[in-house]
């Protein structure tokens, strides 16, 4: 006498193993597992608080270039003035933009203005508890002009990059 249980247990068994490997494979789509690939595009320059804080009026373009690093824009008609965009667009997420410029007069410092900088690098994510506290706590070392009121006359603006 032949009897069909077995047959019918394997192939039980190998639906259901078909499945729950099916559901471990699907949870690794979340992230940034997303298709097709899209790459994270970040240009220009990442200025921190600490390094905005650390500026003094009176120094150097040497002194200011070793704490920002060379400016991404320098405007050849305008040699008073660095800028130091900064244009970060992930392949899932919201695109960032910040600006940030200071001025010389002659070889020296004279002052600065710009988006609010974060306080941690790139690589690093955020602690949104810190970055509450420092909100709340923070104050403009130096009154500057607003940077949108300088770059309405300025034709080195920041452009985005091509799709």
């Amino acid at each position: 006498m032949l009897t069909t249980a077995k047959p019918d247990y394997a192939m039980l068994r190998t639906t259901l193993v078909t499945i729950i490997l099916t559901l471990m494979l699907s949870a690794c789509g979340g992230g940034k597992w997303g298709f097709p690939y899209r790459p994270d595009i970040q240009q220009g320059n990442w200025v921190t608080a600490e390094k905005v804080s650390q500026l003094e009026s009176g120094m150097s373009r040497e002194q200011v270039r070793y704490i920002l690093g060379t400016p991404t824009l320098q405007n050849v008609f305008r040699s008073d003035r660095w800028d130091y965009p900064y244009y970060n667009k992930p392949g899932y997420g919201t695109t960032e933009k910040r600006q940030f410029t200071v001025w010389f007069e002659g070889d020296s410092l004279s002052h600065w203005s710009g988006d609010d900088q974060p306080n941690h690098q790139p690589f690093q994510k955020p602690d949104p508890k810190k970055h509450a506290d420092d909100e709340s706590s923070t104050a403009p070392t130096e009154p500057t002009p607003s940077a949108s009121a300088h770059h309405a006359d300025d034709p080195a603006v920041f452009a985005e990059p091509l799709d």
